[in-house]
């Protein structure tokens, strides 16, 4: 089968799914490899780009849907749902990093980490499908593990969770506060520097030999 014949039946596919795709899916329907499903799939993505057209394929895990472009939403969300758009707190963000950060993670867990409670978080975030129970833990009590959700991926443009940025190396001081390593990496960098630039001072002072006298500066 040529390959826009192909790019056709897949452009199908995802629209009329109207959800996450898997590849094992598109593998049965067209009877292809996976190989020729992911090289067909980059090339529609290409194609999406330089047409500048107002859809794209993301990636989601081993599965693909067909998606407006995120920076249109603006244009698209009044037309199609007149309620108030959903808006996550500066709480609810912070626990929705600590659990995609530290999958299978129990509430107590979070309340250890943000020193406060996480009851109503925990219910907004399950409430917007961003993340899922994960099972009970062997804890004392079998409390219930959380994980983020294939719709955290997307909403947030990611494929996986091997796409989250690194998070920065951190120290806990005498007082048991959070200390970036970066930045105690830095001040040891200029205390160095400070040192090596007062013993050059020092050295340079003590090879330094006195200037002699002329005979007439003698006499006078």
């Amino acid at each position: 089968m040529e390959s826009n014949k192909l790019k056709a039946i897949i452009e199908a596919i995802l629209f009329s799914a109207g959800r996450p795709v898997s590849q094992k899916e598109l593998i049965l329907s067209l009877e292809i490899s996976k190989e020729d499903i992911e090289n067909i799939i980059t090339n529609m993505q290409e194609e999406y780009g330089e047409q500048a057209r107002g859809i794209e394929i993301i990636k989601i895990e081993n599965n693909y849907q067909l998606c407006t472009k995120k920076d249109l939403h603006d244009y698209i969300y009044p037309i199609l749902d007149k309620r108030n758009k959903p808006n996550l707190s500066n709480a609810a963000l912070e626990t929705l990093a600590i659990i995609a950060y530290n999958p299978k993670i129990t509430r107590a867990e979070i309340e250890a980490i943000r020193g406060v409670s996480a009851d109503g978080c925990v219910y907004k975030l399950l409430e917007y499908g961003l993340i899922e129970e994960a099972g009970k833990t062997d804890l004392p009590g079998k409390p219930m593990s959380y994980q983020t959700t294939s719709e955290f991926l997307r909403m947030f443009g990611y494929t996986s969770l091997e796409d989250l940025p690194e998070l920065p190396r951190y120290k806990l001081d005498e007082n048991k506060q959070i200390v970036i390593d970066e930045l105690i990496d830095q001040q040891e960098e200029n205390k160095v520097e400070e040192i090596q630039e007062d013993n050059a001072k020092d050295a340079k002072g003590k090879t330094e030999a006195p200037m002699p006298e002329r005979e007439g500066e003698e006499e006078n």
